[in-house]
């Protein structure tokens, strides 16, 4: 399969190509060779598959061997990540990044609040968890997705739905989005053309980030599972080949249908801040 290319904003190529670092990759081979994903599942405790450089925890470094699990916030600092699973859900966090995970057992998030910076994520499937940012909230179930939040731009959000449903609001404003190859928008922090929910390409994030952290809780991307690609405009969907003898192409987008009401932005017991 080709057609890696990404568009960056504001983003290094080192931070979208993290996959490749050799010390991850060597991190992520003692990971498995401990028993990875089942190991981790089964026992809740040691899910951090590698951490670079400074990773706060409820405000303190965070040390190897420790786990990281609903009800902690999580902060990285310049040119520092991490990654780690909880449950059958795999995270990566960017550098400059304030998170907070919450749940009600250690076995799964309920809520990930992207406070700033950014987070790819690769959800199993189950009972409807949410992406809260300043300026929306996204509801899913079994997907994977990218979510980015601009301080510089007051507080802006992005977020991309890679593959799977989810259930965006803005405002008063929600889409039902259903993709197989990454439909993004940006949440506006006041309407934009009349609308707080805006089309958006896919930015600073890679098909090959997903797959490193489907790969990690045993699970494939849908581009994967259909073995080709679609193009990366943010529309969502997975080209098909042409049919022989005819100018053939992509399947036609299909639009993100208007949902019904907005979705309920759910109270931080972190406080106002998260």
């Amino acid at each position: 399969m080709t057609n890696s290319q990404h568009q960056l904003q504001g983003r290094t190529e080192d931070e979208v190509t993290w996959y490749q670092r050799r010390s991850l990759l060597q991190a992520a081979a003692a990971w498995a060779a401990a028993g990875g994903f089942t190991a981790a599942h089964a026992q809740q405790g040691r899910n951090v598959v590698e951490m670079r450089g400074d990773v706060l925890r409820n405000g303190q470094a965070l040390a190897a061997g420790e786990a990281i699990a609903p009800g902690d916030r999580v902060e990285t600092g310049p040119g520092s990540s991490v990654v780690f699973t909880v449950g059958k859900d795999a995270f990566m966090v960017r550098q400059n990044t304030r998170i907070a995970l919450e749940g009600e057992t250690p076995a799964a998030v309920k809520v990930l609040r992207v406070l700033s910076g950014a987070v790819a994520s690769v959800w199993g499937r189950g009972s409807e968890r949410q992406v809260v940012m300043p300026t929306a909230t996204a509801g899913i179930r079994g997907t994977g997705v990218y979510a980015e939040v601009f301080p510089e731009q007051d507080f802006r959000s992005y977020f991309c739905n890679c593959y799977g449903t989810v259930d965006i609001a803005a405002g008063g404003e929600s889409v039902v989005s259903q993709a197989s190859y990454h439909q993004a928008f940006w949440a506006e922090v006041a309407p934009r053309n009349g609308r707080m929910l805006t089309p958006a390409g896919a930015i600073n994030h890679t098909d090959e980030e997903l797959e490193f952290l489907a790969r990690l809780v045993d699970q494939r991307t849908a581009w994967q599972i259909a073995g080709r690609k679609g193009s990366k405009d943010g529309s969502g969907q997975i080209g098909y080949p042409a049919a022989p003898g005819g100018s053939g192409g992509s399947s036609t987008p299909s639009a993100p249908a208007p949902g019904p009401t907005s979705r309920a932005r759910p109270p931080s017991p972190y406080g106002s801040d998260y």
